[in-house]
């Protein structure tokens, strides 16, 4: 399949509709347990994530791990759990008329993604997963908002870091390349609206998750401070010292731990 043709026919109504022939074959890896607390839901999403490898996975490393076609489809599945996570979240009546709005927005944005996905993956495409975002009970998002905003913020972080961590295996395709990061940086806008509606900063920031330190795993990876060989640490005391440093960058996620989070909600 030419993997570009459909810049060709994207507004075609049969591509954008047609149906997906592959199974998803994503491991199943569910938690349960009743006495889950809030704070445990990054941990819990995360809870397979190394700290080093985050730190350390390189763009040029991404590039022979996938094929554009899984890279895509790795892509499609995690537009599928957001999209079916807000579609579900404004359904059940748990987001206050206050931000029925910016909620109902990003799930167009999520759809719009989704079908774009479908659009250029065209048979290639797996089909969506069945998803309990409720863990088995674990979790309550759709009855309790706190819950619900948790868990947004924890997939929209979730995404940007997972964009970035497979760009290198777009390198060699500018097209493809240049579309991912136009949903990266969306998904990054997503991101930052969320966690400023939680009452953090709209980056990564390690002195304010607003859920205690419990919530720190799912950003393993985030506080470090060397880039392309260079050690930044201790360099601008004055301006924000290391906490500004590891600010400034954001870390990419493999494709396994991404798996790995998302993983949790696939039944």
């Amino acid at each position: 399949m030419n993997i570009i043709k459909f810049l060709e026919n994207i507004s075609d109504p049969e591509i954008l509709n047609s149906r997906m022939s592959r199974r998803n074959t994503l491991n199943k890896i569910k938690k349960t347990g009743k006495d889950f607390a809030l704070v445990s839901i990054p941990f819990a999403m995360a809870a397979t994530s190394k700290e080093t490898s985050a730190a350390t996975m390189s763009m040029s490393s991404a590039a022979y791990q996938a094929s554009p076609t899984e890279v895509l489809n790795f892509a499609l599945t995690l537009e599928y759990l957001e999209r079916d996570f807000y579609d579900m979240g404004i359904d059940s009546g748990v987001i206050p008329e206050r931000d029925k709005d910016v909620f109902g927005l990003i799930l167009d944005h999520e759809q719009a993604h989704v079908d774009f996905l479908l659009a250029a993956l065209g048979d290639d495409a797996i089909a969506k997963p069945n998803f309990d975002f409720t863990v088995g009970g674990a979790f309550n998002p759709f009855d309790n908002y706190d819950t619900f905003l948790a868990l947004s913020q924890g997939f929209e972080d979730t995404g940007v870091r997972a964009y970035k961590g497979q760009a290198g295996a777009l390198a060699d395709n500018d097209t493809l390349l240049r579309y991912a990061l136009q949903i990266h940086s969306v998904e990054a806008r997503h991101a930052s609206q969320v966690r400023r509606m939680r009452g953090s900063k709209g980056w990564i920031t390690f002195d304010n998750h607003n859920l205690g330190d419990a919530f720190d795993p799912i950003y393993a990876g985030e506080a470090n401070t060397t880039h392309l060989g260079i050690n930044l640490s201790g360099d601008f005391e004055n301006f924000g010292g290391d906490a500004a440093v590891t600010e400034a960058f954001d870390e990419p996620l493999t494709m396994a731990e991404v798996n790995a989070i998302a993983g949790l909600f696939i039944e």
